[in-house]
């Protein structure tokens, strides 16, 4: 069975997409970026499936998308921030790295700013961004073997703080 190198974490503007692409080039591996997956497999953007088909097929499409990936992947995996959520993702990741990217709130809502193709932060971003960021903090945080803070830091400089974690250099959190 293969297994990813490295599962990224994270909420929405913590860098999953950029650092994943950083840390898979570095490592000379392929990334499987969740989201884009979804999107190619439905022949639409993230947001035109909320719209058309519901969050809830959404879901399900990130479900076997992501369980799909941790199975059978060997490069990085970057995981969109509202998987976590679903217990059988959580028992999938069980045995991974898996590499939570904090980012501070400020950060992450200039980093999404007012981003039409994230449905969840439809409405009031800001507000809706704080809402994630508190209700997924704490499953972040549990399913972590490594964190790295992404605040501030230059994507380079981020891989540059996970890749100890995967040389089995890192124990614990890894924090800048």
């Amino acid at each position: 069975m293969a297994k990813a190198i490295a599962v990224l974490i994270g909420s929405p503007g913590s860098g999953k997409s950029t650092v994943g692409e950083a840390l898979a080039e570095r490592l000379g591996a392929d990334l499987l970026c969740t989201d884009t997956e979804i999107e190619r497999r439905a022949g639409k953007p993230v947001g035109d499936i909320f719209i058309e088909d519901g969050e809830e097929h959404f879901r399900a499409l990130e479900r076997e998308v992501v369980a799909e990936g941790l199975r059978a992947w060997e490069g990085v995996v970057a995981v969109g921030g509202g998987a976590v959520l679903d217990e059988d993702t959580q028992r999938d990741l069980e045995g991974h790295h898996v590499v939570y990217l904090h980012v501070e709130f400020g950060e992450a809502a200039k980093r999404v700013g007012m981003d039409v193709a994230r449905p969840l932060l439809a409405g009031n971003p800001r507000t809706r961004l704080r809402q994630l960021l508190n209700e997924r903090l704490p499953v972040y945080e549990r399913l972590a073997t490594v964190t790295v803070e992404t605040t501030g830091y230059h994507p380079e400089e981020i891989v540059d703080a996970i890749l100890p974690s995967l040389a089995g250099q890192g124990a614990g959190r890894a924090q800048q």
